[in-house]
């Protein structure tokens, strides 16, 4: 047995820090704005770590590292596990579920007072 020991097996994720940024972004489904938001800075802040062309200051990753719900050892390092990918459904694929959820929700509503109309006449007999 090695005398060393690793604090994580899998092999680390080996992207940028601006990367990782950006990946785990869109799986918390954010834009850069709304994370900038978050954060307290500007979008093109935001957009500067991504693209490397600087850093988050030590006192951001924490933060980062909360609202983007990774592990600031993996937003740092790529080590431990990574964000869930973004589900890739979107509005236009869930835009015939939701017209067909409202159509039932009218019919039941309609078939409800159709049902209460009945009740109350032959309550009433």
């Amino acid at each position: 047995m090695p005398d060393t020991t690793t604090i994580y097996s899998d092999i680390p994720d080996s992207g940028t820090l601006g990367g990782r940024l950006a990946r785990a972004r869109n799986a918390a489904g954010l834009s850069a704005a709304q994370l900038a938001r978050r954060v307290g800075v500007q979008s093109a802040t935001v957009q500067s770590w991504e693209d490397g062309r600087s850093q988050p200051h030590a006192n951001r990753l924490p933060t980062l590292a909360g609202v983007l719900n990774v592990s600031l050892s993996w937003l740092l390092h790529g080590v431990g596990p990574a964000p869930a990918e973004e589900d890739p459904r979107t509005a236009q694929d869930l835009g015939p579920q939701l017209a067909r959820l409202k159509r039932l929700h009218r019919e039941t509503a309609e078939i409800i007072v159709r049902l209460e109309r009945h009740m109350d006449r032959i309550a009433a007999h």
